[in-house]
C-alpha cells in the first residue's frame, strides 16, 4: 500500500505538503488513499504515483510515452488481447516477452498471453492513460479519418454514377446497394468506433444544406469530429438504417431501433433514432457502454458524507428513493449502481424503463409501450403481483404513477425512481403539485438524491493557480472562511491547461455533484402543511444536507474539477 512517507523518501514531496495531504485526508473522512490525494492536489503526477506503486509490488516502472515498442514485438499479441487486458508488448528476446500492462498484478492475463505468445512474460507497470493512448495508435482497425474519406469519394467518382445533384433522388433499392458499398461500410463502422475510443456518449450525424456534420458529445459538451460531402449523405444514413434494422424507405417518419456492437473486445449496444429534418434525416446513436453499469456507488463522486447516506438508503428494506435531475446528469447509472449493490440472489428485483438502457443479470426488466397499454402505471400494477422486493419506476411521470409506487412503498416494497426537478428539498413540492397526497408522501418517501455531472480536470496537463475566497465568493460560492484561514485569504486551485489526450478542452471524464435530503420528522411535518421548498431546505440543512454548491466547491477545493465548470453546470 502506498503510504506518504514513501513520496517522501523519493523527494517527491516535502514535510509541509505531506501534512497538507493528510489534514485533507481526514477532512475527507480518512477513506481516500494517500497517494490519490496528493494527486488530486497536484502535489505528484500520476506518473509518480505508478512508479511508487511498482516500488511497492517489486515490478519495474516504465514510461512508455516515452519509450517506442518494437514493431516485431507488437505483432506478437493480438489487438484484442492487447485491448481486453490494456498491455503493450515492448521488445522480445531469449524466450521472452516484455509486457507494459496497466494491471501487472493480473495473473490471469499474464497467463493467456503466455499461452498465446509461447513466450515467458515479463510485466512492467505503466500508467493506465498512457496504455490507452498507445493502444489506440497501434491497433486501429481503420485508416484516418480523412483517408477513409478520399476512399469513399474515390469509389464514388470511378465507380458510381451519382452526383451531387441528383443524390436525393436516388431509389430505395440504389441507396440499399450503395450502403453496402466498402467504403461505405468502413465509414460508419469507423465513425461508431472511433465514438466509442473517444469515450462518446452520443453520436450525432447533422445534415445541412450541403453537407453532413458528424458531432460527439464527449463528457457533455458537443464535439465536431468532421464533415461529410453531400454524396455520401443518403448512403451513409441508410447504411446507419440498415445496421440498426429501420425501414430506409421510411424518412418522413420517425424511427427507433437498436443495435448491439463488439468494438475493441466489449460490447456495446446503441440506441438508434432518426428525425426528419427540412435538409435531410438527422440520426442520433447512444452508446451504452454495456460495463459502465457495474460502476460501484463509491466510483460515482459521492463525498464520504453522502456516500454512507446513499449505502444507509440501499440497505432499507421498504420505502422509496427519488434521484432527481435534468437530462444527462447521472441519474440512470446512479440507479443501476444502487441495483447492483441490492442484487445479491435474495432479492426479486423487476424494473419498468422507457425504454430498457442496459440490461442486467438477475433484475427482471420489463420496457414501456404505450400502444400495447403497457404505460408505467400499468407495468407497475402488474409487478405489485409479481411477489417484488424491490422496484425501480423509470420516471414518475404523471399522479397515477406516483401515487402507486408511494402505496407500494407503504406496504412493504423498496422502490426507487427518477424526478425532473432542479434539486432535492423541490421533489416532495412537485409531487403535492402532480396532486399527490401528502400524508403518502412523508409516509413513504426516505429520501431524494439531487445530483448534476461536472467535468474532471485533465491530469495530463492540470496546472495549479491561486485564487481569493473573496473572488470565490462573488460567484456564490459557499467558501468557510477557516479554509483559507491559514494563507491570508489565498487559496490554491486546479485548472487544465489543454493537451491532446484531452483535444485540448482541459478536462477528461466527468464526476457527480450531489444533495441528498434525508426525511427527518421536521421535514415530514413541514410536507404535511404543504410548505414551499425553501422552507424544506433550510431544515434539511439544519439536520446535515450539504448543497449541490458546498458539494461542488469541496470538488473544487480537491482539485477535481473548475470554477467555470461549476459555473456552467450548477449556477447557469
Amino acid at each position: 500500500m502506498l503510504t506518504g512517507e514513501l513520496f517522501l523518501q523519493e523527494g517527491l514531496i516535502n514535510e509541509d505538503q505531506l501534512n497538507l495531504a493528510l489534514a485533507k485526508q481526514i477532512e475527507l473522512g480518512g477513506t481516500e488513499p494517500i497517494a490519490n490525494i496528493l494527486v488530486s492536489l497536484g502535489l505528484v503526477g500520476e506518473k509518480d504515483r505508478v512508479r511508487c506503486l511498482g516500488k511497492v509490488w517489486g515490478i519495474p516502472f516504465v514510461d512508455i510515452a516515452q519509450k517506442q515498442p518494437h514493431p516485431d514485438a507488437v505483432g506478437l499479441l493480438s489487438p484484442q488481447l492487447a485491448r481486453r487486458f490494456k498491455a503493450i508488448p515492448l521488445f522480445a528476446q531469449n524466450n521472452k516477452l516484455l509486457v507494459a500492462m496497466s494491471n501487472p498484478l493480473d495473473i490471469f492475463a499474464i497467463d493467456e498471453m503466455r499461452m498465446a505468445t509461447q513466450l515467458e512474460i515479463e510485466p512492467l507497470i505503466a500508467v493506465e492513460e498512457d496504455v490507452e493512448a498507445i493502444l489506440n495508435t497501434l491497433f486501429k482497425a481503420d485508416p484516418q479519418v480523412n483517408e477513409q474519406l478520399a476512399g469513399v469519394m474515390r469509389d464514388f467518382d470511378d465507380n458510381v454514377e451519382i452526383t451531387e445533384s441528383i443524390a436525393d433522388d436516388v431509389s430505395d433499392a440504389e441507396l440499399a446497394a450503395l450502403s453496402e458499398d466498402g467504403p461505405i461500410i468502413r465509414l460508419a463502422n469507423l465513425i461508431v468506433a472511433q465514438a466509442v475510443r473517444d469515450k462518446a456518449s452520443d453520436i450525432h450525424l447533422e445534415p445541412r444544406k450541403e453537407e453532413m456534420v458528424v458531432r460527439y458529445r464527449i463528457d457533455g459538451v458537443m464535439i465536431e469530429v468532421m464533415r461529410l460531402p453531400r454524396k455520401v449523405i443518403a448512403p451513409i444514413t441508410s447504411r446507419l438504417k440498415i445496421m440498426s434494422n429501420m425501414d430506409i424507405a421510411e424518412k418522413r417518419a420517425p424511427q427507433d431501433n437498436r443495435v448491439s456492437a463488439t468494438i475493441d473486445g466489449k460490447d456495446y449496444d446503441f440506441r438508434v433514432s432518426t428525425l426528419p429534418l427540412v435538409t435531410g434525416e438527422k440520426i442520433v446513436m447512444r452508446v451504452l457502454d454495456k460495463s459502465g453499469i457495474n460502476v460501484g456507488l463509491n466510483k460515482l463522486g459521492f463525498l464520504p458524507h453522502n456516500l454512507k447516506i446513499i449505502e444507509d438508503f440501499a440497505e432499507r428494506s421498504y420505502g422509496i428513493v427519488l434521484v432527481t435531475g435534468p437530462t444527462g446528469s447521472g441519474k440512470s447509472t446512479t440507479l443501476y449502481s444502487l441495483l447492483n449493490r441490492m442484487s445479491d440472489g435474495t432479492n426479486n428485483i423487476i424494473t419498468i424503463e422507457d425504454p430498457v438502457e442496459y440490461e442486467l443479470e438477475a433484475v427482471n426488466q420489463c420496457a414501456v409501450n404505450v400502444k400495447a397499454g403497457m404505460t408505467f402505471a400499468a407495468g407497475l400494477r402488474s409487478m405489485l403481483r409479481q411477489d417484488p422486493d424491490v422496484i425501480m419506476v423509470g420516471e414518475m411521470r404523471d399522479n397515477e404513477t406516483a401515487t402507486i409506487a408511494m402505496e407500494a412503498a407503504l406496504t412493504g416494497h423498496f422502490v426507487l425512481s427518477t424526478l425532473h426537478t432542479n434539486d432535492a428539498p423541490s421533489a416532495p413540492t412537485r409531487l403535492i403539485d402532480m396532486e399527490v397526497e401528502p400524508f403518502l408522501i412523508s409516509s413513504s418517501l426516505i429520501g431524494v438524491l439531487a445530483q448534476r455531472l461536472v467535468r474532471q480536470i485533465c491530469p495530463n496537463c492540470k496546472e495549479s493557480y491561486s485564487a481569493t475566497r473573496e473572488s470565490l465568493i462573488r460567484y456564490g460560492f459557499p467558501v468557510p472562511e477557516e479554509i483559507a484561514g491559514e494563507t491570508h485569504g489565498e487559496l490554491t486551485l486546479f485548472r487544465g491547461a489543454g493537451c491532446d489526450k484531452c483535444k485540448g478542452t482541459g478536462y477528461k471524464g466527468r464526476t457527480g455533484v450531489h444533495e441528498i435530503m434525508e426525511l427527518t420528522d421536521d421535514v415530514k411535518d413541514e410536507i404535511l402543511k404543504k410548505s414551499p421548498s425553501h422552507v424544506l431546505r433550510r431544515l434539511a440543512e439544519q439536520h446535515g444536507m450539504q448543497s449541490l454548491q458546498v458539494d461542488a466547491v469541496q470538488k473544487i477545493l480537491m482539485g477535481t474539477t473548475t470554477v467555470d465548470e461549476v459555473l456552467r453546470v450548477i449556477y447557469a
